[in-house]
């Protein structure tokens, strides 16, 4: 065995510490760190050296950071920590409670507030200020806490949540349920309480009597259930959202009495991989852990029509049998050929009872549909309605159950110019 030359620590000793710190709040923040990664962190930057802001960022990044959806959590932290002062005051003022309605609100970017709070745990206990009241005013009734969290929760966009209102969101989805009613087949059943004259049944049974009708056979038509096809956009601009709505396709694909027929799990980014069997594990984290080492292209490019045109060939006649529901989750963002991606939604359509687009992008006031991959993909879905929040997930049952529901398609295809131009 080669010997090495042995690695020594930084003789800056409050350097080790800070990088000690900086582990525990990654800790915090939902990185699994240990000991001993932070011993690899303080060696790697010994080794590596400290000239170098960028140098420093990726012996760190190399250490911590071992999932793809790690990656934003450690460079929110990261700034927050090493690189703006500022920007962690801002921080610390945004998450005490304001004063007189005088503090400007700011939306948080993705992460920062699990950021925030993984840095400042521990650290902001403040007391409520008693709220001052001018004399002679009377108060009639007092709504400012009428509105529960758990209902302030629901609207929240999933980008916006910390840490704790990530793991309530799930909380409340797993217990979510999303019935379907069955459909009625061509075939008939046996049935003394049916409408139909089975006359097969009547001449036959009649023939065994010596050919006596005695009475007619009754029928009525057979039941089945569909199955739901769920087509996930993983990439990059998608990321967080996937990640809490496959936390609600699991609780789908394992709820007992919902109707399904089978629940079919599908992840796309720059390639298209099939995670239904991944599904159908108990654990949910342990189901969404292997099918995240499964799909190698999380928070990658996106090639949607690509990746629709894989399922079409695939696996579209395997799946999508005896009146498929299928959900597309995705921003439409696609940088391909229009023209290709608009021959694959339709064939999609065509090939399900109903394509219901759940596009996180609906969040925002005075949407409309300026992307070439989203005017090539609206035409094709049957609704389209925004999937940002547990409340857009709750009205999806609504959705499914109401065939004449088109959400937000109306409005849109009025924005999109005539054809030919």
């Amino acid at each position: 065995m080669p010997d090495y030359p042995p690695l020594t620590l930084p003789d800056n000793p409050k350097l080790v510490r800070n990088i000690t710190h900086f582990a525990r709040a990654l800790r915090k923040a939902g990185l699994p760190i240990g000991p001993g990664r932070v011993l690899d962190a303080v060696q790697a930057v010994a080794a590596a050296g400290f000239t170098s802001r960028e140098d420093f960022y990726w012996a760190l990044h190399a250490c911590f950071v071992t999932k793809p959806e790690q990656r934003l959590v450690f460079a929110q932290v990261f700034r927050l920590f090493w690189r703006d002062p500022r920007y962690l005051e801002q921080m610390m003022a945004a998450m005490l409670p304001a004063i007189r309605g005088v503090q400007e609100e700011r939306a948080a970017k993705p992460a920062e507030k699990r950021a925030a709070e993984a840095l400042l745990d521990g650290m902001l206990n403040p007391p409520e200020a008693p709220a001052e009241e001018p004399e002679g005013t009377e108060i009639g009734i007092d709504a400012s806490r009428t509105a529960s969290a758990e209902e302030r929760l629901k609207t929240l966009d999933f980008e916006q949540m910390s840490t704790a209102e990530i793991a309530a969101a799930k909380r409340i989805l797993a217990q979510l349920a999303l019935p379907v009613t069955p459909i009625q087949s061509r075939r008939l059943m046996a049935s003394p309480q049916g409408r139909r004259a089975d006359w097969r049944r009547t001449l036959r049974k009649a023939a065994r009597q010596g050919g006596d009708l005695q009475e007619i056979a009754r029928a009525k038509r057979r039941i089945r259930w569909p199955n739901l096809v769920v087509l996930c956009d993983i990439s990059g601009s998608m990321s967080q959202y996937s990640r809490i709505i496959l936390h609600f396709l699991h609780s789908v694909a394992n709820a007992k009495g919902a109707g399904w027929a089978r629940v079919h799990g599908f992840t796309f980014g720059t390639r298209l991989t099939n995670i239904t069997r991944h599904l159908h594990q108990r654990d949910v984290d342990a189901a969404l852990a292997a099918a995240g080492a499964e799909a190698q292209d999380w928070e990658g490019g996106t090639r949607i029509g690509d990746c629709l045109h894989a399922f079409n060939r695939d696996w579209s006649r395997r799946v999508m049998g005896q009146g498929a529901v299928v959900l597309l989750i995705t921003d439409g963002l696609d940088r391909g050929e229009p023209e290709a991606l608009a021959r694959e939604m339709q064939r999609l359509q065509l090939s399900s009872r109903r394509l219901i687009w759940l596009n996180p992008l609906l969040r925002w006031d005075g949407f409309a549909p300026k992307a070439q991959g989203i005017r090539a993909m609206l035409p094709y879905a049957d609704s389209f309605r925004a999937g940002h929040s547990i409340a857009s997930l709750e009205e999806l049952a609504q959705v499914i159950s109401s065939p004449s529901d088109a959400g937000e398609k109306a409005r849109l295809m009025a924005l999109l110019p005539p054809a030919g131009k």
